[in-house]
């Protein structure tokens, strides 16, 4: 596969702002459960995203339910499964999924995880992080490259919640992160919920975090709850679970973030525990009163 643009690794891409999604009205995660609320209600809701592994069957409910709704709404698709960050090379099948789910629904963005999930055994039903290293960044860039020129299209990378740190790292998370936009012309899905969940369970600060990443890269923002457990020594340990309201720390960061980059389409996640759609929208509601306020 050729790689999408001539500089890829050698070079450097002037930083742009992807195309956006509604920046004025935050979006939610699309859920079964809310298909047929959805269509009879018409929600005042910015956008839906799906999970690109959900809707990969040729034909169905799902597809039957997503064609409808996509007349209605903008949509974005986040990949989970294209393990950009594995030691071996992408899984073509995997892209070519993944090209045919995007030239059907043709999305406003996206996206995949710097994470990792298979290896020469299997797939691991996992985010798992990478060191960052030379060799690492060298491998993601190659990847995303591969991933771009194959769809035909810029992806937004998603900043991962980690819960383990490698020694050999040579690079903070925002310089990798940073780099690797340098040398592939990516954009960035900046997970204010990851950056939060990291930074308490590694001891950074979110907020430098925040500032130090590349604002112009930045086309999407994500938000989710997390859950307070404790590790092993009694240390609090925060885990990214998408299972309830977003924390009121994330709102302030998140108001941060809003604050740093200006006005970005957000989303907000919620995969487990679903509520019914009033709750999802209330907390997309919230996104946009922080976001004005941010802004105003």
């Amino acid at each position: 596969m050729k790689t999408f643009n001539d500089q890829s690794s050698h070079g450097s891409i002037a930083p742009a702002r992807p195309k956006s999604l509604p920046s004025l009205k935050a979006g939610v995660g699309l859920k079964p459960e809310h298909y047929r609320a959805i269509l009879d209600q018409h929600p005042a809701v910015g956008f839906f995203e799906i999970h690109a592994e959900n809707y990969m069957g040729d034909g169905g409910p799902p597809h039957r339910y997503l064609t409808a709704i996509r007349e209605m709404y903008p949509i974005s698709i986040h990949g989970v499964g294209l393990s950009i960050g594995s030691s071996g090379p992408l899984s073509e099948a995997h892209l070519l999924r993944l090209k045919v789910l995007i030239e059907r629904y043709e999305p406003a963005m996206f996206s995949e995880h710097l994470a990792w999930s298979t290896h020469p055994s299997g797939y691991l039903n996992d985010l798992l992080p990478i060191p960052y290293t030379k060799e690492a960044l060298r491998r993601v860039v190659e990847h995303i490259d591969t991933a771009q020129a194959f769809l035909g299209r810029r992806l937004l990378l998603e900043n991962p919640s980690t819960y383990v740190q490698f020694a050999e790292s040579s690079y903070s998370e925002p310089d990798f992160i940073n780099e690797i936009v340098r040398r592939t012309g990516c954009g960035l899905l900046l997970d204010v919920n990851n950056i939060y969940v990291s930074a308490n369970n590694h001891g950074f600060d979110p907020y430098a975090y925040v500032d130090q990443i590349n604002h112009l890269a930045v086309g999407e923002i994500h938000l989710a709850g997390h859950t307070r457990e404790l590790d092993t020594d009694g240390s609090p340990l925060l885990i990214d679970t998408h299972d309830r309201y977003v924390d009121d720390a994330v709102w302030s960061l998140y108001a941060h973030a809003i604050r740093s980059i200006g006005g970005v389409s957000t989303m907000i996640e919620w995969d487990a525990n679903i509520p019914d759609l009033p709750v999802l929208l209330a907390e997309s509601d919230l996104a946009n009163a922080v976001s004005l306020a941010a802004t105003g």
